[in-house]
């Protein structure tokens, strides 16, 4: 049987009645740090550009939009999808190098929404759609990653997995969904060179491709059913190796969200490692620059593909540089929100101790990669001492894991545009999704 149909007999047999009580918490918690997300991105320039287009080309109100106002349910995606990225605040899977919510859940909101359906349906649909795209980006990586960013490519799958499960496909529909949003999947990391906006352009389009298979599909449009496996099909077109078996291992007898990782620096994932790491420092002996000879940070070479940048000319390529973060946090003791600004980008001490970081891959952490995105620092003074720690586990990952206390405290500072009893509402009717009968109204609170 084609894995796409595969993949589609499982969603459809997925009902939230069956879910385990921890999935379904761990859903909501993964829903309320994409509204944070979403939230905190919707004032910035990329995004105010996506969704001043939308408001120019027109569409039916049909789903909110974060930026403000209704648009049609493809729009809405676009915009969503592009809101909730921008802030390198968004949540991470280890395995297929994903980050689900941006792609997966302004696709199933904005059907949701349109079709008045209820907060367990929502997190069905959530669940569903991150356990396709992780078992898709976990069969492709980590080769596809070298020049596709599995969020936009593997994504677009997962949208189109939430938005025909909410649409109520058949199986033949799904795999149609499914056939199209792969040849539909895109997204290159050229724009890290020059630290483009096209980033924001990858999440919004993969939530509105998705969104636009499933919708096409539902009206019969049909798409290739081989489109994994296929000769022409995803895996031998856009990856050196892959392992098809990823794809059904399982399937049915896990749930891949439980893998989920949370980001609380605001930077790339590749960089939090040595940030965590830096930060103990920090708060350990608070060393000043001037009794800082270097700094070493060896990790796996996927993160040197992504951050190795000593000199970023903009805030957001400053959270693509492994450099510039790890001098952020020794010399800072944190890399939030507030801490990647033109200030902190050109600040003398940073820049100065961003030129002492020397980033080099080591073989055993480069072998445990994808599994663990592991690092080691050393930080040597002047006077002669060496300070030096090591993790195979970020901060936020299920083997380091934050609280759902540390995640209501992250959604309540990235929502800090809202008024304080409009967060807590928010957060709270969130946090009892299962209770929301009309996704509209909650979307509502907005």
């Amino acid at each position: 049987m084609e894995l796409s149909r595969q993949l589609a007999k499982y969603t459809l047999a997925l009902t939230y009645d069956e879910l385990p009580e921890e999935v379904i918490s761990f859903t909501k918690l993964c829903i309320l740090d994409y509204f944070g997300s979403a939230i905190a991105g919707s004032d910035k320039v990329p995004v105010q550009m996506v969704s001043d287009l939308v408001n120019e080309m027109g569409g039916l109100e049909q789903a909110k939009l974060f930026t403000g106002g209704k648009s049609s349910v493809l729009n809405a995606a676009l915009v969503n999808g592009a809101a909730s990225h921008v802030m390198e605040l968004d949540d991470i899977h280890k395995g297929s190098i994903i980050h689900a919510a941006t792609v997966v859940i302004p696709a199933a909101l904005a059907i949701a929404e349109w079709k008045q359906l209820s907060g367990k349906e929502l997190i069905t649909a959530v669940v569903a759609g991150y356990e396709v795209c992780f078992r898709i980006g976990e069969a492709v990586s980590p080769s596809h990653y070298y020049y596709w960013h599995n969020t936009a490519t593997c994504g677009t799958f997962g949208a189109a997995t939430a938005a025909g499960k909410l649409l109520g496909l058949t199986e033949d529909q799904l795999a149609n969904a499914l056939g199209n949003a792969g040849s539909q999947a895109a997204g290159l990391w050229e724009f890290i060179v020059d630290g483009a906006m096209t980033k924001q352009l990858h999440t919004g389009k993969a939530a509105m491709n998705g969104t636009l298979a499933a919708l096409l599909a539902q009206k019969g449009f049909t798409g290739p059913q081989k489109i994994l496996e296929g000769d022409r099909g995803f895996f031998k077109a856009m990856s050196e190796e892959y392992d098809a078996s990823k794809i059904t291992k399982n399937l049915g007898k896990e749930f891949k969200v439980l893998e989920n990782s949370f980001k609380i620096h605001a930077s790339c994932r590749h960089t939090h490692h040595a940030v965590d790491l830096l930060i103990d420092v920090f708060k350990d002996q608070h060393p000043s620059l001037e009794e800082i000879e270097s700094v070493d940070v060896d990790s796996y070479q996927v993160a040197l593909n992504i951050t190795d940048n000593d000199d970023p000319q903009t805030e957001y390529a400053a959270k693509f540089s492994l450099q510039f973060c790890s001098a952020l946090a020794l010399l800072n003791g944190r890399a939030g929100l507030e801490d990647f600004n033109q200030d902190k980008l050109w600040d003398e001490d940073i820049r100065r101790l961003t030129k002492k970081v020397n980033v080099h891959t080591d073989p055993v952490i480069d072998a445990s990669y994808p599994r663990q995105w592991g690092a080691a620092v050393k930080v040597l003074l002047k006077n002669g001492e060496e300070i030096s720690k090591q993790t195979d586990f970020p901060k936020g990952d299920p083997e380091n894991a934050v609280t759902s206390e540390d995640l209501l405290e992250k959604f309540m500072g990235m929502a800090s545009r809202l008024p304080t009893e409009q967060r807590q509402l928010l957060a709270e009717a969130l946090m009892n999704l299962e209770a929301t009968v009309n996704i509209g109204e909650l979307m509502d609170t907005l």
